[in-house]
């Protein structure tokens, strides 16, 4: 079932990213289906968190979809080549995200290996946040897209992940965010070799 709506524009990112562990990610590029189930998740609050991209009310061309109601992508570059895939959460105005880290492969497996330039299936196949929107043909044309219509969409597949299974800790890449650093909001699915290798 097609997540809708309404999960997406809940008020917690910290809650909604935890949820989504489990939860599966799908695309339909040029006609193709790919996609496969969340492992890793990253949260990220406009009030309270430097890391953020909306943080203190920031409003620019890159963050202007984060202003938007939830069930929208968030894409965009970093390093100049690898683009990221946010999911934006909460109600209008409410500028929050959950960055989606990691994922382990379920459909259209030969596609992604050609996306990727690879021979065979192997951790890095989706295993990172810059290498699972490649896998799934997401670039920053998605910009702002629809997550309930038929390009990238979300499924509940009724799987329930029990809450031990689901380590939290702090969050990868922003030595810039002050003492928000510290904050355990990256989820992970216990033994899944899909997420990704950041420590």
């Amino acid at each position: 079932m097609k997540i809708p709506l309404e999960y997406y524009r809940r008020p917690d990112p910290v809650e909604i990213a935890r949820d989504l562990i489990g939860k599966y990610l799908y695309t339909r590029i040029s006609g193709v289906l790919t996609g496969g189930r969340i492992v890793e998740t990253e949260a990220y609050a406009h009030i309270n968190d430097q890391a953020c991209h909306s943080h203190l009310g920031r409003y620019t061309a890159r963050t202007k979809v984060m202003y938007e109601p939830g069930g929208v992508a968030y894409t965009y570059l970093i390093y100049g080549r690898y683009v990221l895939f946010n999911i934006i959460t909460n109600e209008a105005g409410k500028a929050d995200a959950v960055l989606i880290r990691g994922l382990e492969p379920t459909e259209g497996i030969p596609e992604m290996l050609l996306r990727r330039g690879m021979s065979s299936v192997q951790r890095n196949l989706t295993a990172g946040p810059g290498l699972l929107t490649q896998a799934l043909g997401i670039t920053t044309a998605h910009y702002g897209t629809d997550l309930t219509g038929d390009l990238i969409w979300m499924e509940d597949r009724g799987e329930i992940v029990a809450y031990d299974d689901v380590i939290a800790s702090p969050r990868v890449g922003i030595d810039y965010a002050g003492d928000d650093v510290s904050l355990p909001w990256r989820f992970r699915l216990k033994g899944s070799k899909w997420v990704s290798p950041a420590k």
